[in-house]
């Protein structure tokens, strides 16, 4: 009998060490509950682990694996000018890059946008406008360089390529904050016969957009939006344009100036191909990226959730590879913008090893492309007043995990 009650107590123990085990500590999978899924635990706050990984907050950048990389300058405003918001796309045979380009410091009264042209990506051509000055903002007029709603400002919003055409996006609005009541989204195209940009008219009124728009599985396109309220009402969503460039229904992301006070959203397809994840960086200065699920193809999304992904209150990006990975590149040195790091995570939820990108300065906006079995990676250097671009063997990423352990 003592014999059959001791077997007994040491099945209830194993029984519950068990389960214990797969409730709280969990496995990689998503049947734990430590493990995010769009569906079933969207609340999960797990995006970045590893037996390298202690604590996200006392991450050892100068240990982390040194990425190889070329280097070029785009452009370099030194000492008086700033050079920021910076995007990429491969077009034509050729890789653009367009950015802000103001006097001072970012987004006075009177910045541009200009572009470059690149045949591989390490040299570029000269700078040259995208957008003109707004009007009555040129240099000489009253407001220039300064911050006030007297005077206007353009800010680069990234290329699109849409129904045969090469869109480059821009927002206008007054200079004073953050943003102006005009604010407004418009679209250049490209003109291959006169090699100019030209205006193509307004995409949205009341909207700045974050990153170009990308195409769901649906066949829609989707791309965050800010309003010119944006700190009291939260983010939202676009969906639409598939008949007309600006056509779109606008869908909020609930939480997310009562959780965080979110700024400048990013979002990718989960390997499914059907839900969607979204980041946002917090202004109130957690230190950590916030993440949402959608699962309807971005007109609802699930309460925003601080994850455990360091950051450093930056704009940051990423994509999927070809090869099915995902790499973000971002600031994840909370206490401030240096270095860039790259993350690569297997499934777009948890991101598991981290290479050190460029350091040692100011840094910051990054924007990735790949093509041709290279990253192409711009960024805004030495406090924004370079435009930088670094490029990397994607074949190289795998040495990573070599050391990641």
């Amino acid at each position: 009998m003592k014999n059959l009650k001791g077997l007994v107590k040491l099945y209830f123990k194993a029984t519950i060490l068990l389960l214990f085990t797969i409730i709280f500590i969990g496995c990689k999978g998503n049947i734990t509950k430590d493990y995010p899924d769009p569906v079933t635990n969207p609340e999960c706050k797990l995006m970045l682990e590893g037996n390298w990984l202690k604590d996200p907050h006392q991450i050892d950048f100068d240990e982390l694996p040194k990425i190889p990389l070329q280097h070029a300058v785009v452009s370099d405003v030194t000492p008086e000018g700033v050079n920021q918001h910076n995007y990429l796309a491969y077009y034509d045979n050729r890789y653009w890059i367009m950015w802000s380009d103001g006097p001072g410091v970012e987004d006075r009264v009177g910045q541009v946008v200009k572009y470059s042209t690149s045949t591989d990506g390490l040299n570029w051509e000269k700078p040259k406008f995208l957008t003109s000055y707004p009007e009555g903002s040129e240099p000489g007029s009253p407001h220039y360089n300064t911050r006030t709603d007297e005077g206007l400002r353009w800010i680069s919003r990234g290329f699109w390529e849409y129904e045969g055409e090469f869109l480059a996006l821009a927002s206008l609005d007054e200079a004073a904050g953050f943003f102006g009541p005009s604010l407004s989204l418009h679209a250049f195209r490209w003109d291959k016969e006169s090699v100019t940009w030209e205006y193509h008219g307004v995409v949205m009124d009341n909207a700045i957009n974050n990153f170009p728009p990308k195409k769901l599985p649906s066949g829609e396109w989707l791309m965050s939006r800010r309003s010119f309220d944006y700190v009291e009402r939260g983010v939202d969503f676009m969906v639409g344009a598939e008949e007309r460039y600006n056509q779109w229904e606008v869908y909020p992301v609930f939480g997310t100036s009562t959780h965080l006070e979110a700024e400048e959203p990013y979002w990718w397809i989960l390997p499914d191909n059907k839900n969607l994840m979204a980041l946002f960086r917090d202004n109130r200065k957690s230190g950590y990226l916030y993440r949402s699920f959608s699962t309807d193809n971005g007109r609802t999304w699930s309460s925003p959730v601080q994850t455990n992904f360091p950051d450093a209150r930056s704009k940051f990006h990423g994509l999927r590879l070809q090869d099915g990975r995902y790499v973000l590149v971002s600031n994840s040195n909370y206490k401030k913008r240096d270095p860039l790091t790259l993350a690569i995570s297997e499934d777009g939820m948890v991101f598991t090893k981290m290479g050190y990108l460029v350091g040692g300065r100011h840094i910051d906006y990054p924007h990735v492309l790949e093509h041709n079995g290279y990253l192409l990676i711009a960024f805004a250097g030495d406090a924004k007043q370079k435009i930088e671009v670094v490029k990397v063997k994607v074949s190289d990423l795998d040495k990573i995990g070599l050391r990641n352990k």
